[in-house]
């Protein structure tokens, strides 16, 4: 009977280690699943800046003045409320993997950081009209959120640009 008590117990014991384990392998499989999909959306997040339509449409917003009325914006013909729109809709999907932790917000403000503050600079005022004639409030609420991101750290990161706080890094042989 001695025996058949602790083998119960050994087989209980080896039980729960066994059920300790597999959480802890789980665990570590979460851990590593979430670190694959961050670096897929760091790779798909620098794709978007590669793309020749993003890049035209960031040279024409980058032609018009700081806060750009809509009715200036649309002066300039569709061409440049199609490159706003464009703008706006992919910072919002950079902010909306920000916010999410799909994306390190470290990473974006050394991507597009001084890009995006420009941006949601120069089409704030567009993106408010907008708001007001579709009654839509939620229209760019999201570049509007990144861009004051990205305007808050880099006020303080402006003193120190990456070629200064890197200087002295070297790549991992």
């Amino acid at each position: 009977m001695d025996d058949l008590a602790a083998l119960a117990n050994i087989a209980e014991i080896l039980g729960t280690l066994t059920i300790v384990g597999g959480a802890l392998f789980a665990l570590f499989q979460i851990r590593e699943f979430r670190a694959q999909r961050r670096q897929a959306a760091a790779v798909e997040l620098t794709r978007s800046f590669q793309g020749p339509e993003l890049a035209h449409a960031v040279n024409l917003i980058q032609e018009l003045p700081e806060g750009v009325t809509a009715a200036e914006l649309r002066a300039k013909g569709p061409e440049y409320e199609q490159a706003a729109v464009m703008v706006t809709t992919t910072y919002e999907t950079i902010a909306l993997l920000v916010f999410h932790e799909l994306a390190s917000f470290s990473m974006v403000r050394e991507l597009t950081g001084g890009l995006g503050v420009v941006m949601w600079r120069k089409l704030s005022n567009w993106t408010n009209t907008v708001r007001e004639e579709q009654s839509q409030p939620s229209w760019g609420e999201w570049f509007q959120w990144l861009g004051e991101q990205l305007a808050r750290e880099n006020a303080q990161k402006e003193a120190h640009p990456a070629y200064k706080r890197f200087a002295k890094w070297r790549p991992r042989k």
